[in-house]
C-alpha cells in the first residue's frame, strides 16, 4: 500500500501520468485502497474514513495541483462516504421506527422498545442539508433505544450486541463505499463511449467542425458520429507550440475522416464557413467556465463573433467544484521555453550581461469564460453552462470543497 501511495506521488509530481482520465482512475484506486485497509474504530467509522481520505487526498493535490482531476476525484471519494454513512444511519432509523410500530400491534408495552427522540429525529432531517453523519446520531443513542432489554442481567450480552452491531455497521459501510467507488471508476473508465454516444445528435450531415489541438473525447466524438453514416468535414488547429493538433488530424484521416490543417492564426479566417466548434476541455469550474488548452479562449472569440456554436465535451471527473479565482485553484502553468525557441539560436539575448534581456513565457492553459460556452456534453447528457453548478451540486459536498485542513487555532 505505501509503494503503492509513493509511486503514484512521484508519478503526479513528474507528470508522467498524462491526461485527466487516466490520472482521475488511478487517483480512485489508490483511494479504495486506502479505504479498504483501513481499520475502523467501533464508533465514528465514517470520520475515520474521512479523516483516512482526506491525509491522503492532500498529499495527491499537492503532487500535481495543476491537474484538478486529482482534487474532484478525493471530493467525490469523501461525498461517497458521507452518502453511503447517510443512507445507513437512515436505513437504521426505518428499522427502528418499524421495531417500534411492530410492537405496538402485538401489545407489548412501548417503554421496553427503542424509540428515537424528537431531537433525533430533527437530526436527521437536517443531515438532507449535509451536516455532520448521522453515524455520531446512532452511535450516540443510548443502548436502551438501540436493542430491545430482555433482561435485568443482560449487560453483558447486551453491551456484546451493541460491539456487534457496530463492526458490522462498519464492514457495511466499507463495503457499501468500496462498492461505490468502483461504481466511479467504471464511469471514468468509460466516459469516451458514454459522451461519444451523443454525437449523433449534435453533427449532422454535410456540416463542418472545428477543433484545435488533441483531445481523446473529440477523437472518439467525432468518430462516432462517422460511425453513423453521418459525412462532415473537419478543420483541426494544429495547437501550437506543442502542435497536438497534428496527432488529431492523423488519426481522424486514418479513420476516414475529412481533415483540413490548419493554423492557429487562420482561426478567425476560417470560422464563418464553420457549423460548430467541438473542443475538449482540461477543467469546468463551478462557475460554468472551462479551463481549456492554450489558444481555445481565441476560438471561442471566434466562434461567438460569427455565431457559431462553441460545443464542450467533458467527462463528469472534469467537473470542479470550486471557481476560477479560489486560492486552491492553481490556473496555470508554465512550458519549458524550449518549445517556442532553440536556447542555441537565441543564447545571446537571454544573458542579461549583454545589456538586454528576452523573456519566454509558454503558458498550457487558458481560461474560457462561461459567456462564450453554448453547450457542454458530459457523460450524463448536455447541460447548459448556467446549470453546471447544479450538476456539480450532485457530486460533491460542502464540506468537502477545501481537502486541505487548516491547522487548529490556539487560544
Amino acid at each position: 500500500m505505501l509503494f503503492l501511495l509513493m509511486y503514484l506521488f512521484i508519478d503526479l509530481d513528474a507528470s508522467k501520468i498524462e491526461g485527466s482520465q487516466a490520472t482521475a482512475k488511478q487517483a480512485a484506486e489508490l483511494l479504495r485502497s486506502v479505504i479498504s485497509q483501513q481499520r475502523l474504530p467501533q464508533t465514528h467509522q465514517a470520520t475515520a474514513l474521512i479523516s483516512a481520505v482526506r491525509a491522503v487526498g492532500e498529499k495527491l493535490i499537492a503532487a500535481n495541483p495543476v491537474e484538478l482531476a486529482v482534487g474532484n476525484i478525493v471530493r467525490r471519494v469523501l461525498h461517497i462516504i458521507r452518502e453511503e454513512d447517510l443512507s445507513l444511519a437512515t436505513a437504521a432509523i426505518d428499522g427502528l421506527e418499524l421495531s417500534a410500530v411492530s410492537d405496538d400491534e402485538d401489545d407489548v408495552e412501548r417503554d421496553d422498545y427503542p424509540v428515537l427522540s424528537a431531537a433525533a429525529v430533527a437530526a436527521a432531517a437536517r443531515s438532507t442539508l449535509r451536516p455532520p453523519s448521522l453515524q455520531t446520531l446512532l452511535e450516540d443513542t443510548p443502548i436502551s433505544a438501540a436493542i430491545p432489554h430482555t433482561s435485568s442481567s443482560g449487560g453483558d450480552s447486551e453491551g456484546k450486541s451493541r460491539s456487534v452491531d457496530k463492526s458490522s455497521r462498519g464492514r457495511k459501510l466499507k463495503h457499501d463505499v468500496i462498492e461505490a467507488v468502483n461504481e466511479l471508476i467504471q464511469d471514468i473508465s468509460t466516459c469516451y463511449e458514454q459522451i461519444a454516444e451523443q454525437a449523433v445528435e449534435h453533427i449532422h450531415q454535410n456540416e463542418v467542425i472545428l477543433t484545435l489541438g488533441s483531445s481523446k473525447t473529440v477523437l472518439e466524438f467525432l468518430c462516432a458520429a462517422k460511425e453513423k453514416k453521418r459525412s462532415f468535414k473537419v478543420f483541426v488547429a494544429e495547437g501550437a507550440p506543442r502542435y497536438q493538433g497534428h496527432l488529431l488530424a492523423k488519426e481522424l484521416a486514418a479513420r476516414g475522416l475529412q481533415t483540413t490543417v490548419i493554423t492557429d492564426s487562420a482561426v478567425f479566417a476560417m470560422i464563418s464557413r464553420v457549423n460548430m466548434v467541438i473542443v475538449g476541455a482540461h477543467a469546468v469550474m463551478a462557475n460554468g467556465g472551462v479551463i481549456a488548452p492554450v489558444g481555445l479562449n481565441m476560438v471561442a472569440l471566434a466562434a461567438q463573433r460569427h455565431a457559431v456554436p462553441f460545443v464542450v465535451l467533458a467527462g463528469s471527473h472534469k467537473l470542479c467544484p470550486l471557481y476560477p479565482h479560489n486560492p486552491e485553484v492553481l490556473l496555470n502553468e508554465l512550458r519549458s521555453p524550449s518549445e517556442l525557441l532553440d536556447f542555441g539560436e537565441f543564447s545571446d539575448c537571454m544573458d542579461s550581461a549583454s545589456g538586454g534581456s528576452l523573456h519566454v513565457v509558454n503558458p498550457t492553459f487558458d481560461y474560457v469564460p462561461p459567456k462564450l460556452v453554448s453547450l457542454f456534453i458530459t457523460d450524463t447528457g448536455g447541460h447548459n453552462p448556467s446549470y453546471m453548478y447544479r450538476l456539480i451540486a450532485d457530486y460533491y459536498s460542502a464540506d468537502d470543497l477545501v481537502v486541505k485542513r487548516r491547522p487548529a487555532t490556539t487560544s
